[in-house]
């Protein structure tokens, strides 16, 4: 088939792979460049965390979280990715004054799924054993067959699959809206066998209880800290994360890491710091509390940090609905997918293998 993808971010880039293996030929539009660094996607820490975020989450999202990670082996096989995808579990832990955060933590995941009884509990000396730069904490629980996605290389190497796969761009488009087997753009019609819509917020058009929700994060880099696995430090507050980038930008591409203004160093390593999850449309910098918040609780976490250097920072927003669920919607030569908040990489695959068995794939075998 003859198929437009409009809206390159990670679902658009998603669809796409599993599309070119089925041998359609493909479009993607998108209002920003092809390299997606204007996409949430890239912004993004890029965790697999399904039991992480079941405590604010429904647990469709668990198990849909669950199958997405039996899938990115194979995704990120197909763009060369084979370094940018780790899992060794996650940290979950508190200060001593928040404890009864971390007690919570638990019992919630363990009321809402049996699996979560397998959840270990560390003390200090565990907890050493694991991630020595942890150890200063008293008490931990580690969550197996959880990681992350290197997401900013994932968008690079996809950008470069899809080249050499000699998908036709079309960047820095904005589409009016969409219709069966349509899309519309300055006015005029272009048609294809079928259309996907994937541009997140920029899909407000067609669904009107559709809103962003912002996002803030650090990238960080340090030559004094050594944290493997993605770490949550809970707090009343705020559930802060830490998520490894290895060597940071240490032979990539130029645009990689273009703001980074700090000599690469042979020990050092990257981390990306968030927490912030603010109801707001607003894409402007980081605020001065987003940032004070953000910064002491790292620092909290190990004081190393404090010595860290401030190598970039993002915002961006993530399209979500009211019951922050992510949302398939088929009709006659049109997919629509939508609304998956904060759990981009967490989702993506799995949402996406749905769609096209309940859309494009039904049609073909009919």
């Amino acid at each position: 088939m003859n198929i437009a993808i409009v809206g390159a971010g990670l679902v658009g880039r998603v669809l796409a792979l599993n599309l070119l293996k089925d041998g359609h030929s493909l479009t993607l539009f998108d209002k920003g460049s092809k390299e997606g660094t204007e996409a949430a996607g890239f912004t993004a820490a890029g965790m697999l965390a399904p039991f992480a975020e079941l405590e604010t989450a429904e647990s469709v999202i668990f198990e849909y979280g669950k199958r997405s990670i039996e899938l990115w082996s194979d995704l990120l096989k197909i763009i060369g990715l084979f370094d940018g995808y780790r899992l060794d579990g996650t940290i979950i832990t508190a200060h001593p004054q928040d404890m009864s955060e971390l007690k919570h933590f638990i019992d919630t995941l363990q009321f809402k799924v049996e699996e979560a009884k397998e959840i270990k509990l560390l003390n200090s000396s565990d907890l050493a054993k694991l991630e020595s730069d942890l150890e200063q904490h008293s008490r931990a629980y580690y969550i197996e067959n959880e990681g992350y996605i290197d997401s900013q290389r994932f968008m690079l190497f996809s950008t470069n699959n899809l080249d050499i796969h000699q998908v036709k761009w079309r960047e820095f488009t904005e589409v009016q809206r969409l219709e069966s087997g349509k899309v519309f753009v300055n006015d005029e019609v272009e048609e294809f066998d079928w259309v996907f819509d994937s541009r997140g917020l920029g899909a407000k058009e067609h669904f009107d209880d559709l809103r962003g929700v912002r996002g803030e994060v650090y990238w960080l880099e340090s030559n004094d800290i050594d944290i493997t696995r993605p770490t949550r430090l809970l707090h009343p507050r705020y559930k802060i994360y830490v998520v490894p980038r290895g060597n940071g930008c240490e032979g990539m591409d130029i645009e990689y890491c273009k703001d980074c203004k700090i000599a690469q160093t042979p020990n050092s390593k990257r981390y990306i710091i968030g927490a912030t999850e603010i109801e707001s449309e607003d894409t402007s910098p980081m605020s001065v509390r987003s940032s004070m918040e953000l910064l002491s609780a790292v620092y909290s976490l190990n004081a190393n940090f404090g010595e860290s250097r401030i190598v970039n920072s993002e915002t961006n927003c993530r399209p979500a609905f009211k019951n922050n669920l992510p949302r398939i919607e088929q009709s006659e030569k049109l997919t629509r997918i939508n609304g998956l908040y904060r759990h981009g990489y967490l989702l993506a695959p799995a949402i996406v293998e749905k769609a096209l068995a309940e859309g494009i794939n039904a049609e073909c075998v009919s």
